[in-house]
């Protein structure tokens, strides 16, 4: 017997429903929210609002992707935790009351073990233990993971996370959001070593970013008072400092991480792996290490429903199932 489920994901500002079967991604479709990038930031109110229009669309598109029905379904999956708590209570909702009409099991998944997950929806797949690095705009975490059921936070950022870091140093180098993607194209053109940015001195596994952001405004603050054009002159170089330096501050903790627990099958997850430099860097350090590396495709690395039904799959064998009572929550520990 097949085991098919609809995985919903709205724990942010992109609405994503999927479709598995077995483990395989049939569909994974998504729905980006436009709106925001005039506000330099995710609007909580416009973000629920968005998706209480895109969910039946998006949901139909994977059902038909997949050529699944409604009644085919062995179970429904939402994202129950973190994220915003009006975009959560849009899918919580949907899935809840699909779930009760289907009279099927109700599987309850945390964004940020889907994350992780990401890394076993295609081959080459991680051989547990493995590592990961598990990078976005809220979070920023270095994951222990014995098994698909077992995972543990050993490192995370004390304040701020890359992604933030990211979005916040276009922002002063007055690039539109989100700034990350625009840092890692100009990037690419740049010189990574003119501006040597610091590198925090965090003891541990644990990481920091907002020392590094107070460092970039204040050396662009002292830039442009002695040309006002500096930014503009040398944007390449700005970015690719930056990037430099973000990703030198994961890979050396992962590097740290790695010798500690003697683990080298090392993956990346997150909207932040999605970055060239992040996942260039990772992959010459693994050839230098003696590392296996896993890196999930684009598609997969962003907030996405293909990673919620996967981690939901695993649920399913376990019959780790919810009671239609469950309710999403802004924050969630592991």
């Amino acid at each position: 017997m097949s085991t098919t489920i609809l995985a919903i994901e709205s724990s942010c500002d992109d609405t994503g429903a999927a479709v598995c079967i077995d483990g395989e991604i049939l569909s994974n479709i998504i729905a980006s929210q436009k709106i925001h990038e005039q506000y330099g930031g995710v609007v909580p109110e416009l973000a629920s609002r968005a998706h209480m229009q895109n969910i039946v669309p998006v949901v139909d598109v994977a059902l038909q992707k997949a050529n699944v029905q409604l009644s085919q379904l062995d179970a429904v999956a939402f994202t129950q935790a973190p994220g915003l708590i009006g975009s959560l209570l849009v899918g919580a909702q949907f899935a809840k009351s699909l779930a009760l009409s289907l009279q099927k099991p109700l599987i309850t998944v945390h964004h940020m073990q889907a994350h992780v997950l990401a890394n076993l929806i295609d081959e080459p797949r991680p051989s547990f233990p493995f590592l990961c690095l598990t990078v976005s705009g809220g979070h920023t975490q270095i994951v222990l993971c014995e098994s698909p059921y077992d995972m543990k936070v050993i490192g995370e950022t004390i304040d701020d996370a890359a992604g933030e870091a990211f979005d916040k140093s276009a922002k002063l180098l007055g690039l539109p959001y989100p700034g990350g993607p625009l840092i890692d194209k100009y990037a690419k053109e740049g010189n990574s070593t003119r501006y040597p940015f610091p590198e925090p001195n965090i003891p541990g596994l644990n990481f920091s970013f907002s020392g590094l952001k107070t460092s970039i405004l204040y050396f662009l603050q002292a830039e442009k008072n002695k040309n006002n054009n500096f930014v503009e002159e040398n944007l390449r170089d700005i970015c690719a400092s930056i990037q430099q330096r973000i990703v030198t501050i994961l890979l050396n903790k992962l590097q740290k991480a790695s010798k500690e627990t003697g683990i080298k099958n090392v993956c990346i997850a997150g909207g932040v792996s999605a970055n060239s430099g992040l996942r260039n860097g990772l992959t010459e350090l693994g050839k230098r290490l003696g590392w296996q590396t896993f890196i999930p495709k684009f598609e997969y690395c962003t907030d996405n429903a293909g990673m919620i039904a996967i981690t939901a799959y695993y649920k399913y064998l376990k019959k780790d199932f919810a009671d239609i009572t469950v309710s999403p929550t802004a924050r969630a520990e592991w």
